[in-house]
Protein backbone atom coordinates (compact mmCIF):
# COMPACT_ATOMS: atom_id res chain seq x y z
CA UNK A 1 0.00 0.00 0.00
CA UNK A 2 1.40 3.41 -0.91
CA UNK A 3 0.30 6.81 0.25
CA UNK A 4 1.37 10.23 -0.87
CA UNK A 5 2.50 12.58 1.91
CA UNK A 6 0.70 15.81 2.62
CA UNK A 7 2.58 18.54 0.78
CA UNK A 8 2.03 22.09 1.90
CA UNK A 9 1.83 24.75 -0.78
CA UNK A 10 2.70 28.31 0.11
CA UNK A 11 0.71 31.13 -1.46
CA UNK A 12 1.48 34.79 -0.93
CA UNK A 13 -1.60 36.94 -0.89
CA UNK A 14 -1.16 40.39 -2.32
CA UNK A 15 -3.18 42.05 0.43
CA UNK A 16 -1.54 40.26 3.39
CA UNK A 17 1.95 40.34 4.82
CA UNK A 18 1.72 36.73 6.03
CA UNK A 19 1.89 33.77 3.61
CA UNK A 20 -1.01 31.29 3.51
CA UNK A 21 -0.30 27.53 3.72
CA UNK A 22 -2.75 25.15 1.98
CA UNK A 23 -2.54 21.38 2.66
CA UNK A 24 -3.50 18.98 -0.15
CA UNK A 25 -5.39 15.81 0.85
CA UNK A 26 -3.27 12.64 0.45
CA UNK A 27 -4.27 10.11 -2.19
CA UNK A 28 -4.56 6.45 -1.24
CA UNK A 29 -3.66 3.62 -3.62
CA UNK A 30 -4.79 0.09 -2.65
CA UNK A 31 -3.43 -2.82 -4.68
CA UNK A 32 -6.14 -5.35 -5.60
CA UNK A 33 -5.50 -9.11 -6.04
CA UNK A 34 -6.51 -8.93 -9.67
CA UNK A 35 -4.76 -12.17 -10.66
CA UNK A 36 -6.56 -14.18 -7.97
CA UNK A 37 -9.93 -12.66 -8.89
CA UNK A 38 -9.50 -13.44 -12.57
CA UNK A 39 -8.09 -16.91 -11.93
CA UNK A 40 -10.87 -18.01 -9.60
CA UNK A 41 -13.63 -16.75 -11.90
CA UNK A 42 -12.32 -18.06 -15.21
CA UNK A 43 -13.60 -21.11 -17.02
CA UNK A 44 -16.73 -22.29 -15.24
CA UNK A 45 -18.67 -21.64 -12.08
CA UNK A 46 -17.68 -18.63 -10.02
CA UNK A 47 -16.08 -19.46 -6.68
CA UNK A 48 -17.53 -17.40 -3.80
CA UNK A 49 -15.04 -18.48 -1.15
CA UNK A 50 -11.49 -17.44 -0.26
CA UNK A 51 -9.00 -16.41 -3.00
CA UNK A 52 -7.20 -19.31 -4.63
CA UNK A 53 -3.70 -19.65 -6.05
CA UNK A 54 -1.67 -22.07 -8.12
CA UNK A 55 0.56 -23.13 -5.20
CA UNK A 56 1.77 -22.09 -1.77
CA UNK A 57 5.43 -21.46 -2.55
CA UNK A 58 5.27 -17.99 -1.00
CA UNK A 59 4.34 -19.27 2.49
CA UNK A 60 7.29 -19.32 4.91
CA UNK A 61 7.62 -20.74 8.41
CA UNK A 62 10.81 -18.84 9.19
CA UNK A 63 13.02 -16.36 7.33
CA UNK A 64 14.55 -17.96 4.26
CA UNK A 65 12.73 -21.30 4.64
CA UNK A 66 9.76 -21.56 2.26
CA UNK A 67 7.31 -24.41 2.75
CA UNK A 68 7.68 -26.94 -0.08
CA UNK A 69 4.67 -27.26 -2.38
CA UNK A 70 2.23 -30.13 -1.95
CA UNK A 71 3.12 -33.38 -3.70
CA UNK A 72 1.39 -33.66 -7.07
CA UNK A 73 0.99 -37.40 -6.59
CA UNK A 74 -1.26 -36.74 -3.58
CA UNK A 75 -3.37 -34.34 -5.63
CA UNK A 76 -3.62 -36.79 -8.53
CA UNK A 77 -4.62 -39.64 -6.23
CA UNK A 78 -7.37 -37.59 -4.58
CA UNK A 79 -8.66 -36.32 -7.94
CA UNK A 80 -8.72 -39.85 -9.39
CA UNK A 81 -10.58 -41.26 -6.39
CA UNK A 82 -13.12 -38.45 -6.38
CA UNK A 83 -13.74 -38.92 -10.10
CA UNK A 84 -14.52 -42.60 -9.46
CA UNK A 85 -17.04 -41.61 -6.80
CA UNK A 86 -18.66 -38.94 -8.97
CA UNK A 87 -18.93 -41.46 -11.79
CA UNK A 88 -20.91 -43.83 -9.53
CA UNK A 89 -18.06 -46.30 -9.02
CA UNK A 90 -17.59 -46.25 -5.23
CA UNK A 91 -15.45 -48.85 -3.48
CA UNK A 92 -14.43 -49.51 0.08
CA UNK A 93 -10.79 -49.18 -0.97
CA UNK A 94 -11.32 -45.60 -2.17
CA UNK A 95 -12.96 -44.58 1.08
CA UNK A 96 -10.30 -46.27 3.20
CA UNK A 97 -7.49 -44.68 1.17
CA UNK A 98 -8.83 -41.14 0.80
CA UNK A 99 -11.55 -40.45 3.40
CA UNK A 100 -11.65 -40.19 7.17
CA UNK A 101 -14.40 -42.23 8.83
CA UNK A 102 -15.74 -39.08 10.51
CA UNK A 103 -15.53 -36.89 7.39
CA UNK A 104 -18.31 -34.48 6.44
CA UNK A 105 -19.68 -34.19 2.90
CA UNK A 106 -22.18 -31.55 1.91
CA UNK A 107 -23.84 -30.11 -1.16
CA UNK A 108 -27.15 -28.24 -1.66
CA UNK A 109 -29.11 -31.49 -1.13
CA UNK A 110 -27.35 -33.27 1.75
CA UNK A 111 -25.08 -32.81 4.73
CA UNK A 112 -23.49 -36.16 5.58
CA UNK A 113 -21.61 -36.75 8.80
CA UNK A 114 -19.56 -39.94 8.91
CA UNK A 115 -18.97 -42.96 6.68
CA UNK A 116 -22.43 -44.49 7.03
CA UNK A 117 -23.99 -41.34 5.57
CA UNK A 118 -21.52 -40.18 2.89
CA UNK A 119 -20.55 -43.59 1.44
CA UNK A 120 -24.00 -44.43 -0.08
CA UNK A 121 -24.38 -41.04 -1.80
CA UNK A 122 -22.85 -42.05 -5.21
CA UNK A 123 -25.58 -44.69 -5.59
CA UNK A 124 -28.35 -42.09 -5.83
CA UNK A 125 -27.65 -41.80 -9.57
CA UNK A 126 -27.81 -44.61 -12.08
CA UNK A 127 -25.12 -42.95 -14.17
CA UNK A 128 -22.83 -39.93 -13.90
CA UNK A 129 -20.20 -38.62 -16.29
CA UNK A 130 -17.44 -36.08 -15.67
CA UNK A 131 -17.50 -33.64 -18.58
CA UNK A 132 -14.55 -31.57 -17.39
CA UNK A 133 -12.52 -30.77 -14.29
CA UNK A 134 -9.74 -28.31 -13.48
CA UNK A 135 -7.61 -27.88 -10.36
CA UNK A 136 -7.82 -24.30 -9.11
CA UNK A 137 -5.69 -24.58 -5.97
CA UNK A 138 -3.78 -27.14 -3.91
CA UNK A 139 -2.23 -25.63 -0.80
CA UNK A 140 -0.40 -26.78 2.33
CA UNK A 141 -1.64 -24.08 4.70
CA UNK A 142 -4.48 -24.85 4.90
CA UNK A 143 -4.32 -28.35 3.44
CA UNK A 144 -6.97 -27.79 0.83
CA UNK A 145 -7.78 -28.80 -2.73
CA UNK A 146 -10.16 -26.62 -4.76
CA UNK A 147 -11.24 -27.60 -8.23
CA UNK A 148 -14.00 -26.90 -10.74
CA UNK A 149 -16.06 -29.67 -12.26
CA UNK A 150 -18.84 -30.13 -14.81
CA UNK A 151 -20.80 -33.30 -14.18
CA UNK A 152 -23.80 -34.83 -15.96
CA UNK A 153 -25.99 -36.89 -13.65
CA UNK A 154 -28.70 -39.40 -14.61
CA UNK A 155 -31.25 -39.85 -11.83
CA UNK A 156 -32.08 -43.42 -10.88
CA UNK A 157 -35.54 -44.76 -11.81
CA UNK A 158 -36.74 -41.65 -13.69
CA UNK A 159 -33.79 -41.35 -16.12
CA UNK A 160 -33.72 -37.54 -16.03
CA UNK A 161 -30.34 -36.00 -16.81
CA UNK A 162 -28.95 -32.86 -15.21
CA UNK A 163 -25.63 -31.12 -15.93
CA UNK A 164 -24.15 -29.22 -13.00
CA UNK A 165 -21.10 -26.94 -12.83
CA UNK A 166 -19.52 -27.00 -9.41
CA UNK A 167 -16.69 -25.66 -7.31
CA UNK A 168 -15.52 -28.42 -4.98
CA UNK A 169 -13.59 -27.59 -1.81
CA UNK A 170 -11.73 -30.49 -0.16
CA UNK A 171 -10.11 -30.07 3.27
CA UNK A 172 -7.48 -32.65 4.25
CA UNK A 173 -6.05 -33.82 7.56
CA UNK A 174 -2.36 -34.38 8.31
CA UNK A 175 -2.51 -37.79 6.61
CA UNK A 176 -3.90 -36.27 3.38
CA UNK A 177 -7.33 -37.81 3.98
CA UNK A 178 -10.55 -35.92 3.39
CA UNK A 179 -12.02 -34.48 6.57
CA UNK A 180 -14.52 -32.09 4.95
CA UNK A 181 -15.76 -31.74 1.38
CA UNK A 182 -18.18 -29.17 0.01
CA UNK A 183 -19.74 -29.22 -3.46
CA UNK A 184 -20.89 -25.70 -4.36
CA UNK A 185 -23.26 -25.85 -7.34
CA UNK A 186 -22.50 -22.95 -9.69
CA UNK A 187 -19.89 -21.86 -7.14
CA UNK A 188 -22.58 -20.56 -4.77
CA UNK A 189 -22.12 -20.85 -1.01
CA UNK A 190 -24.41 -23.35 0.70
CA UNK A 191 -27.42 -22.13 2.64
CA UNK A 192 -27.32 -22.75 6.40
CA UNK A 193 -30.79 -21.42 7.07
CA UNK A 194 -32.41 -23.68 9.68
CA UNK A 195 -35.11 -25.15 7.44
CA UNK A 196 -32.75 -25.87 4.55
CA UNK A 197 -30.11 -27.36 6.84
CA UNK A 198 -32.71 -29.59 8.50
CA UNK A 199 -33.79 -30.95 5.10
CA UNK A 200 -30.20 -31.60 4.06
CA UNK A 201 -29.58 -33.57 7.26
CA UNK A 202 -32.80 -35.55 6.74
CA UNK A 203 -31.73 -36.49 3.19
CA UNK A 204 -28.37 -37.69 4.51
CA UNK A 205 -30.09 -39.92 7.05
CA UNK A 206 -32.65 -41.37 4.63
CA UNK A 207 -30.29 -42.34 1.77
CA UNK A 208 -28.58 -45.20 3.69
CA UNK A 209 -32.01 -46.84 4.12
CA UNK A 210 -32.13 -47.43 0.36
CA UNK A 211 -28.44 -47.70 -0.57
CA UNK A 212 -25.86 -49.29 1.69
CA UNK A 213 -22.20 -48.39 1.98
CA UNK A 214 -19.77 -50.24 -0.35
CA UNK A 215 -18.48 -53.58 0.87
CA UNK A 216 -15.12 -55.15 0.21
Amino acid sequence: MTTSQETPSVHHASDSASPTMIYHRPTLQIPLPISDIIYSAAGGAHYSGAPVSENDDQIVTSPGKPIPPMDDTIRDRIMADLKELYCCRPSKEIFERTWRLDAVFEDPLVKCEGYAQYAPQPKIFSKSETISSRVMSFTRLPKRLIYSQTQEYTFRYIGTKKRIESIIVVDLDDDEKIIHMTNQWNGEALSYWFGVNLLRRANALVTPWFFGAPKA
